[in-house]
């Protein structure tokens, strides 16, 4: 089973690097479609030109070029291309040294108190040039889901370095670059074993760091006004990255998930000055009024908690405890809740914000919008957050975040409304390059008042692009309760399944293994009909694939 879902893999690696459609003209026409130039705005039957990346014309009385490539784009949406208001997209993971720093050891002959500045996570001065991958998994994983540029910062600790604007298309990490140092990226990620090895240490160094890049540029600034009797400064790289933000031209985004954070940032912006931009926000309902008296810019994180699962009922067990739980479920309702309206109760105080992908799953993003509209937030101001709101706040609106004729022809093409679920993308241009996607078949769905017998042995096929994966789903359900083992033909190995929930005929469960050195919790979702059964199953961040199969024998 191992094999064949790395096999997985590798096909998609495959698949995503053949994506992108050969250039035979740089002149694209996509006909008979409804545009959508900025939320709010709607245009049906018309058409939209690129020409060397750059919207050419666009409405219902076009002409097509004679050399354009034409996509019949009937029936279909398209929008400004999605912005990453923060991201790692293009960046590798570091690797992680089997006795090094990143294990939280430190390394011999270090003093803790006075670490080098790279093991304390001090590099403001970094950029992400020389480290971006065109042909990263990130990269093809957000242009899917209809991103066309992000705000890309290092990794690392505190202080990782500057953000950068980066087009997700191009044949190198140089290609993709549009804009360097737009941003300073600070977080409260402390370094292991050496100061400052704690959040307090992280809020101590950083305002230490500020204080000294104020006196460097007093210094040089007296210094080139009369250096007579005056020491020469001293270069110092971090301090100088660091001068600009002092100045007030940098902004510098603030990653602050929790409410915690939030305070903290708040803090230290009243006590040093700097421009802001809370970042990767997940608890804002607790602040809303700070953030809007204090006019503080916010990117909101795409990554929401998994909704919890309601537990059934077992035998035996006593009413109060019954009683407890139902109180444990609403709180977790209720929480629940905070989270995915948190985005609508920014927009409802008149916010404006930006998303962030960083940590959040690929394969979540879309459905956790969808969440989050519906708990309040309307679709004109998801679209906003993904497009106009970022390209203001990262000064990128004369050339994205609409569709205009002159700017970036970004696209992002959909077979229906973006986020209604089940449409599809179906096109995404990005920086000249088009990409083509295929429309995934809908997931079936179960019948909650349908019953079915799962119990037995079933044959399953799981179709990859360019091959299938076949096993055995061994399943039993005894007093309400489902057990099983699946297998795979390709490996003698089975794993047990976790978590199995039957509801009417639509069954769910989990099935953790460990591929490529790492664990992935395989999540089938899959519809019993008699003796078929047919559904998908996701592979963590590989993607999502169809699921089909048959019992063999009589049921159990």
């Amino acid at each position: 089973m191992v094999l064949a879902f790395l096999a997985m893999g590798l096909s998609l690696q495959a698949q995503s690097m053949e994506d992108a459609l050969k250039p035979v003209t740089r002149t694209y026409a996509f006909t008979n479609a409804t545009i959508i130039p900025q939320p709010g705005q709607q245009v049906t039957g018309a058409t939209i030109v690129v020409k060397d990346g750059l919207i050419q014309a666009m409405g219902t009385n076009v002409s097509v070029p004679a050399n354009a490539k034409v996509v019949d784009a009937d029936s279909m949406f398209i929008y400004a291309g999605f912005i990453d208001g923060l991201s790692n997209a293009g960046v590798p993971r570091p690797e992680r040294e089997q006795n090094g720093p990143s294990r939280g050891r430190r390394p011999d002959g270090v003093n803790p108190g006075d670490p080098p500045r790279e093991l304390a996570g001090v590099t403001p001065e970094k950029q992400v040039r020389g480290e971006l991958k065109h042909d990263e998994k990130s990269v093809e994983d957000l242009r899917e889901l209809g991103f066309t540029a992000a705000h890309v910062v290092p990794r690392g600790r505190m202080l990782p370095g500057k953000g950068s604007i980066i087009l997700l298309a191009g044949e190198s990490g140089e290609d993709m670059l549009l804009a360097e140092g737009v941003s300073q990226f600070v977080q409260f990620s402390s370094a292991p074993g050496v100061f400052p090895a704690t959040v307090i240490g992280v809020m101590a160094k950083f305002t230490e760091l500020y204080k000294q890049a104020e006196q460097m540029q007093m210094h040089m600034e007296a210094y080139a006004k009369n250096p007579k009797g005056m020491d020469r400064p001293e270069r110092n790289e971090a301090l100088e990255a660091l001068v600009p933000v002092v100045n007030g031209e940098l902004p510098v985004f603030f990653m602050a998930p929790d409410v915690k954070s939030i305070y903290r940032v708040m803090r230290m912006q009243d006590d040093l000055g700097f421009d802001v931009v809370m970042t990767g926000v997940k608890e804002a309902w607790h602040v809303v009024d700070e953030l809007d008296g204090k006019n503080i810019p916010v990117i909101v994180s795409l990554e929401l908690p998994d909704p919890p699962k309601e537990k059934k009922k077992k035998e035996g067990e006593e009413e109060a405890m019954d009683e407890e739980m139902k109180m444990l479920q609403q709180r977790a309702s209720e929480r629940m809740t905070e989270f995915e309206s948190q985005a609508a109760t920014l927009a409802k105080a008149g916010i404006a914000f930006g998303f962030s992908t960083m940590e959040a799953s690929a394969k979540d993003i879309r459905e956790n919008l969808r969440r989050m509209i519906k708990n309040g937030l309307t679709e004109e101001q998801a679209l906003a957050s993904l497009t106009t709101n970022p390209a203001n706040m990262l000064g990128l609106s004369n050339s994205m975040g609409t569709l205009e004729e002159g700017k970036m022809g970004n696209l992002v093409v959909t077979d229906g409304n973006y986020f209604e679920e089940g449409s599809n993308v179906r096109f995404v241009m990005a920086d000249g390059h088009l990409f083509e996607y295929e429309a995934k078949k809908a997931a079936a769905k179960g019948d909650p008042n349908a019953s079915a017998k799962i119990g037995g042995s079933w044959a399953y096929s799981v179709n990859v692009p360019g091959q299938t994966a076949e096993g055995t789903l061994k399943l039993t359900q005894e007093d309400g309760e489902i057990t099983g083992e699946i297998s795979n033909s390709q490996s003698p190995e089975t794993t047990d399944i976790e978590d199995a929930v039957l509801e009417g005929n639509k069954l769910t469960f989990l099935a953790p293994i460990a591929m490529g050195g790492q664990s992935i919790t395989l999540e089938f979702s899959i519809v019993i009909n008699g003796d078929e059964m047919e559904g998908t199953v996701s592979v963590g961040e590989f993607g999502t694939f169809d699921v089909e199969g048959y019992r063999e024998g009589t049921p159990e």
